[in-house]
């Protein structure tokens, strides 16, 4: 295809118009494999063993912690990389004062919760967190003093805001340079005197000659957003909400009973699903080596029983998206004959490479390049001006009715929401009193451990994750009955898997029926054809553009709650002294109580946004067919091209691979 872009010569309007067809071929898809797990769960060891590459993540201290994100992915060159993502000079800063804060005003509470759970506490342990990169002694020194260039002496990057990269000939040599930059403790390095894990944003391992991370990035997610600086959420919700496949890992003797585990599923999961593109959870039980077909059958069984227990993930998952595997790292690595039925990391492998195969891309690469050559093949032929006038306005009346159909399909739809969203509004304002008081009012917490926690609830925009226990989310909890109302309906109007069709199929319905009219107008066979593959790509570049999207509109009911709430968040922050806590709960529910409107407000963003959508869905589907109808078969003669031999290759290619669809 490129060699038939260079033979397209001129700026005729034709010719710019299939250059630009044939650069658009040229996309490339990457998934995203989010995976997730709490602390000795064997994370790291997982992603080494599929990727066959047993050195790479360090992992084997059940004290050791990965406390950044890891993206693992494939590069071309020979040795293994790490790029190392800082964040700004500034943003620390300005973590260290809140940090302090956050020390000093916890430091005389325990800040428990009611949930027991171990969870990976120096992520945002402020103790734990400043200790690392200073050791004990960081208390003693102010802020100022604690940003002197000395403690950066080895990392210059970090203050000239660049990418630190680290390269080695080996995965293990690379494993021993990175730890300190990924791990908040190690048994194995004990040498290392400073941990730069707190100043790292993201990092980027790159592993050479591996089959399984061409079109695929792996993704260590550590914890479930753990960290209370807006900044850091930001991103893991970005990540969360592009990962296409989640793998959930825990120790299969209670994989079912698990408790943590299947939190961080829940809290996960309205940003997997409905706020996301999450096709396949793979709920993975590590060391299952010491196990029996049996006894791995029965975890199984009681895994899936487990997941029909939980309403919140079920909401946003139906049980053909949910898979259970067991694996043993330690018995791969071994090289021994591994048993499939107890040890399933060549099924794990073999879906990484189901997934690089990337069919549909080279599909829609390949039913692209065939209609491009038969357009141009097409247009070479002037001798049936009459026959194609008449075809063009035939094209346009069915281009006008299918746009119709479309749009009353969608408001159809939207009407729907409308109607689940104002009921969601009205169960809103009759609980809404009620919800708030359960959470500025819990009644297992005595007065002085909660008012950290409100502390922390209005300094983060709403959004406190404890040490122990799960999430707070004060914008969540006021939002809850209105993405109640509609989660249902969003999963089957917006699914994750496109095959299943957004707008409950309204776009794949959209069709101007060219193959019936190719009997009709053989002499245009080739002009029909090509106007067959660009229907079949705008709905393609749609769905994908819905499903990013979609993420966006169902956002909105948390994001608009939460923007109406800043304000009353501010004002609560700023309490100090006597009556703190007092003056805290009295000032939010003073302001959802004069702020009630607010729920009417999330309702019309939302429905706004679905109508934005539905314009963006039709104004394309206009816009791209009529321009192709035109350069189909009203474009003025250019030269152009044989290109009959490419034509007949790559139909052939076109033929087998829609062949062997099913």
């Amino acid at each position: 295809m490129r060699h038939v872009s260079e033979g397209l010569h001129g700026r005729d309007k034709l010719k710019l118009f299939l250059k630009d067809k044939i650069k658009d071929l040229e996309t490339e898809k990457r998934h995203l494999v989010g995976v997730f797990g709490k602390t000795g769960a064997g994370k790291s060891a997982l992603i080494n063993a599929v990727i066959n590459k047993e050195g790479l993540l360090p992992s084997g201290s059940v004290k050791s912690c990965t406390s950044v994100m890891i993206k693992v992915e494939a590069t071309n060159g020979s040795k293994y990389e790490a790029h190392i993502e800082f964040i700004t000079k500034k943003d620390w800063e300005d973590e260290v004062r809140s940090l302090r804060q956050v020390f000093e005003d916890n430091h005389d509470h325990d800040d428990d919760d009611d949930d027991n759970d171990d969870d990976d506490d120096d992520l945002f342990d402020p103790n734990g967190k400043l200790s690392a990169l200073y050791g004990e002694g960081w208390g003693k020194k102010s802020t100022l003093s604690l940003m002197e260039k000395g403690y950066f002496v080895d990392i210059p990057e970090f203050l000239n805001s660049e990418i630190k990269i680290l390269k080695s000939d080996s995965a293990e040599g690379l494993s021993e340079e990175l730890v300190k930059y990924t791990r908040s403790e190690s048994n194995e390095t004990e040498e290392v005197k400073r941990w730069y894990w707190p100043l790292v944003k993201c990092v980027t391992v790159k592993v050479p000659d591996n089959d399984f991370l061409h079109h695929v990035t792996l993704v260590d997610l550590p914890g479930n957003g753990d960290s209370n600086r807006s900044r850091d959420r930001g991103l893991w919700k970005e990540f969360v909400a592009s990962c296409s496949t989640v793998w959930i890992v825990t120790e299969v003797n209670r994989a079912a009973s698990e408790i943590k585990a299947w939190k961080i599923l829940e809290g996960a999961s309205s940003l997997l699903g409905n706020g996301g593109e999450c096709q396949q959870i793979h709920f993975i039980c590590t060391t299952s080596d010491n196990e029996k077909p049996d006894d791995i059958n029965k975890a199984k069984n009681e895994v899936m029983k487990e997941f029909k227990k939980w309403k919140l993930i079920k909401d946003h998952f139906s049980e053909d998206c949910f898979q259970v595997f067991t694996v043993s790292s330690k018995e791969f690595h071994k090289g021994e004959n591994v048993n499939p039925d107890v040890n399933e990391i060549p099924k794990l492998k073999e879906m990484l490479k189901n997934l690089n195969d990337a069919h549909s891309e080279t599909l829609n690469y390949v039913s692209g390049a065939h209609g491009i050559l038969s357009l141009i093949q097409g247009a070479r032929s002037r001798e049936v001006v009459e026959q194609q006038n008449d075809l063009y306005d035939l094209l346009e009346g069915k281009l006008s009715i299918q746009l119709n159909d479309v749009r009353k399909a969608i408001e159809k739809i939207t009407k729907a929401f409308e109607q689940r969203l104002s009921e969601g509004v009205e169960k809103s304002l009759n609980v809404c009193e009620k919800n708030l008081k359960s959470f500025l009012y819990p009644s297992k917490r005595s007065g002085g451990p909660f008012l950290m926690t409100l502390k922390f609830v209005v300094r983060n925009d709403g959004v406190h994750k404890p040490k122990k226990g799960k999430q707070k989310d004060l914008n969540m909890i006021l939002a809850s009955c209105l993405t109640e109302s509609i989660d249902e309906k969003f999963r089957k109007t917006f699914p994750n898997n496109l095959k299943c069709g957004n707008f409950n199929g309204a776009i794949d319905a959209f069709s101007l029926s060219t193959d019936s009219l190719i009997e009709k107008y053989k002499n245009v066979e080739l002009q029909l054809t090509f106007l067959k593959t660009e229907e079949k790509n705008v709905k393609t570049k749609l769905n994908k553009t819905i499903l990013t999207q979609k993420k966006f509109i169902y956002n909105s009911l948390t994001e608009t709650i939460k923007n109406n709430m800043k304000e009353c968040y501010k004002e609560a922050a700023a309490f100090t002294g006597k009556g703190t806590l007092k003056r805290m709960r009295d000032t939010i529910e003073r302001h959802v109580e004069s702020k009630k409107y607010m729920f009417e407000d999330t309702k019309n963003v939302m429905l706004k946004q679905l109508n934005d959508l539905k314009e963006t869905v039709l104004t394309t589907l206009e816009e791209t067919m009529k321009k192709s109808i035109k350069h189909s078969l009203k474009t003025e003669a250019c030269l152009l091209p044989d290109v009959s031999e490419h034509l007949e290759v790559v139909k052939k290619h076109y033929d087998e691979l829609y062949g062997g669809q099913d």
